[in-house]
């Protein structure tokens, strides 16, 4: 399979962006922070992201990034495939070349599984993604703790 780091993340930001959205475009640091990952890997995904028209990105004070369509027509899959990301399971990235230049004795099998895992990602939006429930679990658990640590920011900041 090869759905690398490259494609969470990308799906992650762009869930982060979708949790967010209400309050106004999300900056880059506002995710890195709130998902571990890296600024500047986030950079690279994001000049791919907006090259998709996935996003759009608003400079200035209290610019950052928001969606360039409603949430529920942006699809994983849309996503996952913006950042060059593949859901292939074959070995031969389906060119059917995988035993000595031929289809190979389970390629059918792995094409398959790799059409019905695109199906799968094609049929979520980050749109019903933000509303399960394990989502929201997470989502919370984030705010709170973003919540906690400005507070005690605050607090060193009067003493």
């Amino acid at each position: 399979m090869l759905l690398t780091t490259r494609g969470r993340y990308a799906v992650t930001a762009m869930v982060d962006i979708t949790a967010h959205q209400d309050t106004g475009p999300v900056s880059l640091n506002q995710i890195a922070d709130n998902q571990n990952i890296s600024l500047s890997y986030l950079e690279q995904l994001f000049a791919q992201l907006r090259h998709a028209g996935l996003v759009v990105g608003l400079r200035g004070p209290g610019g950052g990034y928001k969606l360039a369509h409603p949430a529920e027509s942006i699809t994983v899959a849309q996503v996952v495939h913006a950042v060059n990301e593949s859901v292939d399971a074959t070995q031969c990235g389906g060119m059917k070349n995988c035993s000595g230049g031929q289809r190979c004795l389970t390629h059918s099998l792995w094409d398959k599984l790799s059409q019905q895992l695109y199906e799968f990602l094609d049929n979520i939006t980050l749109g019903e993604l933000v509303q399960w429930p394990s989502v929201r679990e997470v989502m919370e658990r984030q705010e709170s703790i973003l919540s906690n640590t400005i507070a005690n920011q605050r607090v060193a900041l009067e003493v």
